[in-house]
């Protein structure tokens, strides 16, 4: 699957519940982690709003939790069964469950450090594969591109302080 189609599918799945909405179709999204707080969980739901996303009228969202990671492939397999539009993975372990569930449904992950380390992604610029996501680590000089993107965005800051945890 290509890279923009797969990015474009996902976005259009995402912002345009209008015309979901005269189809009368709801779409269904699977999302597969250890855990979601409900803080995590109100901010999920509060961005879906914002785009016109309400859950049980145009949205149907399948939450899956592992209390243990054993049970990961089990719960990935139970989302793959439903058959819904794009799963969410939570995590580098629901990431490679999901990866060895499925190659046909399209899987976005979140807070995975290095998916072309894991075996997720073929590369950062061509995932290739049914898989794409955040990469909250990229090798090469990642700091100074963060950097430059906070300058950007603040064009006026004297100071700029990055938080790192090297463990």
């Amino acid at each position: 699957m290509k890279r923009r189609e797969f990015i474009a599918g996902s976005a259009m799945l995402l912002v345009s519940p209008r015309r979901l909405r005269a189809q009368g179709t709801p779409r269904r999204i699977g999302l597969l982690g250890g855990f979601l707080d409900s803080q995590g969980r109100n901010a999920w739901r509060s961005g879906l709003r914002e785009k016109g996303w309400i859950e049980g009228r145009n949205l149907l969202v399948e939450y899956r939790f592992a209390e243990t990671p054993d049970r990961l492939s089990t719960l990935a397999a139970e989302l793959v069964t439903l058959t819904p539009d794009l799963v969410i993975a939570l995590g580098p372990s629901p990431a490679l469950a999901l990866k060895s569930a499925t190659a046909t449904i399209p899987i976005v992950f979140v807070v995975v450090a290095d998916p072309v380390g894991l075996g997720l992604i073929q590369s950062l610029a061509r995932p290739g594969g049914n898989m794409t996501g955040l990469a909250s680590w990229v090798p090469g000089d990642w700091t100074a591109k963060q950097i430059q993107i906070l300058q950007e965005l603040v064009p006026g800051a004297s100071k700029i302080a990055l938080l790192v945890n090297p463990s």
